[in-house]
């Protein structure tokens, strides 16, 4: 027992946790937690970066936890302030990426009264229950590290998403004899044998199986498992966006949802782990009669919500898919390599890739420059779709998307918290103009904490996607849809951010060279005109 502040109770459990970094921003119905967080940042246990708007702390939490795998942490002022880190919770939550929400309250004994106190709005927990997995408040100095030792449950146990846990001022203040916890020990969720023995089974003895991954196999750290089991089987395995990187582009069993409309007709079992199957299942090559489809996820709900399996196994991906390799063996059949079919298919669809100018030719660029364990966060912008499906990806979490939200805006931030947690490896954040100035102010976080991440925004004037469905759709009419920007290198350097203005894919190339040998915080400009949608061939037999 320790007598403690509401406030150092709440930075002393978050340490207890294995929290050494946190994303913030301060304000007065913080000040007795970030007083709490002086010393623990002072003797180094817990480094806070302060950003210059609540949205970039969730956002930066995000990417952190992303590419880490550990539990991103944002701090934020209640009302206006979590209202502002709603849209990157709502990104986490989309992307079952691990972040823990933390806000202040008004008074305690005036929630619910609605003087209209300072940051007061209605409803503030249950608000926060439709971004979130959980949501609770403490009432008391010595309720809090429970509820902090619940939180961690709850984010990282299941279906991993956000949580949010807040404390009014006046309980961060006072002080009370409190019982400190530590990490909770989480159980992985294990198949039932009978379940996996028939998935078993049934991918054993199929002539041409096949895999399906999302995000779920990154989070459980399965890559290992499904590389082998693929192996196993000669499958082809199809990666979501934010699967990618589970194995290696350069395997000829690696495959973009680009694939899936060649591949799943002519496959006679399936097997889904990690990913909600949308885009599939809302096709025309959606799996039909003859064909076994096998789902795997950590969370029953998700079995059978976009398209109903044979074959159910509620499990951790990494234990379920361990269990299907020591399995399937006495059933599996022979087979000859499909090597030779598969980088067919690969080569093809890169040669129509390569028509889709210059969007083919600037990633090339990236792709050339950046390290192969290098990270990529991709945005709403038109080399980012690109990206989506035409981006090489070598290795695990190395490859960041914005999941069902297409949250614009999001990248830039996101980009800076996978560099901090990454600081061996090379970030890159693919922008356009649009969606860079959501969080252009975050230019003065990049520079203060000198995040030597390189941010790469593609200028065309324009929120580029929504004006050419508008000259498409509507008889070349546009509205509200042209932008006016500052020169945006210089901007760069006005915040003390190295700038550099490259012209084509042959200058972003060279910028980024300058950029890796300088290893600074970096800013490349390339201005562009209207590129061509890529839709047609990123959404190849889709239901609209």
């Amino acid at each position: 027992m320790a007598n403690l502040t509401g406030g150092q109770a709440l930075a002393q459990s978050l340490k207890k946790h294995g929290v050494d970094t946190i994303f913030g921003l301060p304000g007065i119905q913080l000040d007795w937690l970030f007083d709490g967080l002086y010393d623990l940042q002072a003797s180094g246990d817990i480094k806070i970066y302060h950003t210059r708007h609540e949205q970039a702390t969730t956002y930066m939490a995000d990417g952190y936890a992303r590419t880490t795998g550990k539990p991103g942490v944002a701090i934020m002022v209640p009302g206006p302030g979590l209202l502002n880190g709603m849209a990157g919770l709502s990104t986490a939550y989309a992307c079952n990426s691990p972040v823990m929400s933390i806000s202040g309250q008004i008074r305690s004994d005036l929630i619910g009264v609605g003087r209209g106190e300072l940051h007061e709005i209605p409803h503030q927990l249950e608000m926060m229950k439709s971004v979130t997995k959980w949501a609770q408040r403490a009432m008391k100095p010595d309720e809090i590290p429970a509820m902090v030792h619940e939180a961690f449950k709850q984010m990282l146990s299941g279906h991993v998403r956000p949580v949010h846990i807040e404390v009014p001022p006046d309980v961060l203040q006072a002080k009370a004899d409190v019982e400190l916890f530590s990490m909770p020990q989480i159980e992985p969720v294990k198949p039932d044998p009978d379940a996996v023995e028939k998935a078993a089974e049934a991918l054993g003895k199929a002539e041409r199986p096949m895999i399906y991954v999302g995000g779920g196999v990154l989070r459980a750290e399965a890559w290992d498992e499904v590389r082998e089991l693929a192996g196993m089987l000669e499958a082809p395995v199809v990666m979501s966006v934010n699967g990618k990187g589970v194995v290696s582009a350069r395997h000829h069993l690696g495959h973009s949802m680009m694939s899936a409309p060649d591949l799943t007709p002519n496959a006679d079992a399936i097997l889904v782990v990690g990913t909600r199957f949308l885009q599939p299942s809302n096709s025309n090559y959606a799996p039909g009669d003859g064909q076994t489809l096998i789902q795997m996820d950590i969370d029953a709900e998700e079995i059978g919500r976009n398209h109903k399996p044979d074959i159910g196994i509620i499990s951790d991906a990494k234990l379920g898919i361990a269990e299907l390799i020591e399995r399937v063996g006495k059933h599996n059949r022979a087979r000859e390599s499909r090597k030779d079919e598969l980088e067919a298919l690969k080569a093809q669809q890169e040669d129509l890739l390569f028509e889709v100018q210059p969007q083919a030719s600037y990633a090339q660029a990236i792709r050339e420059v950046l390290p192969e364990d290098g990270i990529v966060v991709n945005e709403s912008t038109q080399v980012g779709y690109f990206s989506g499906v035409g981006f090489p990806v070598y290795h695990p979490r190395t490859f960041i998307g914005s999941g069902y939200q297409g949250t614009l805006g999001y990248g830039f931030a996101t980009a800076l918290g996978a560099q901090v947690g990454n600081p061996d490896k090379k970030v890159v954040s693919i922008n356009g103009d649009g969606g860079f100035y959501y969080n252009v102010q975050e230019l003065s976080t990049m520079a203060k904490f000198n995040i030597n991440m390189i941010a790469i925004v593609f200028n065309d004037g324009a929120y580029g996607n929504v004006k050419r469905i508008q000259q498409q759709s509507f008889d070349g009419r546009t509205i509200a849809s042209d932008l006016y920007n500052p020169e945006v290198a210089k901007t760069a350097e006005a915040f003390g951010v190295q700038g550099i203005k490259a012209d084509g894919p042959d200058g972003l190339k060279s910028a980024m060279e300058e950029a890796m040998k300088s290893d600074a915080p970096t800013l490349i400009e390339v201005p562009v005109g209207e590129m061509p949608g890529m839709w047609h061939i990123v959404r190849r037999g889709q239901r609209t």
